[in-house]
């Protein structure tokens, strides 16, 4: 499945990007407490991915791909948190807050993909 290589590649390198500003804010700005809670979901995404990958059921596939999901909207707060309080400069926001957009949009498509294939599945059972 080429879609899911792609993602479960992006958001790998997403959580290295985010490991990198954790590092730089706290060694830069000392700042712990935030940049603690976007590593924990940026890196979060990519997890979830790559138990996606190996899901037991169409239905396991589309839990773990929600949470990646919901883990995706977090760190968007979290980044717009840190850029609204000053720690994130307008060009590192902009070049981060564009790809956790970006893998929000294609994991919300997949989610919701999955769904219909699932539900049209269903049917031709019947």
């Amino acid at each position: 499945m080429a879609l899911a290589n792609s993602i479960e590649e992006r958001t790998y390198k997403f959580a290295i990007r985010i490991v990198k500003a954790y590092k730089y804010l706290r060694t830069t700005h000392n700042e712990y407490v935030l940049s603690k809670q976007m590593l924990r979901s940026g890196t979060s995404i990519g997890a979830m991915m790559r138990e996606a990958k190996f899901a037991q059921s169409r239905a396991d596939f589309v839990s773990k791909t929600s949470i990646a999901l919901k883990e995706a909207n977090e760190t968007l707060y979290w980044i717009e948190l840190l850029h609204d309080s000053e720690y994130i400069d307008d060009s590192s926001f902009n070049s981060i807050h564009n790809e956790a957009n970006e893998i929000t949009s294609i994991l919300a498509s997949i989610v919701k993909t999955t769904k219909e294939n699932s539900e049209k599945y269903d049917k031709t059972e019947l």
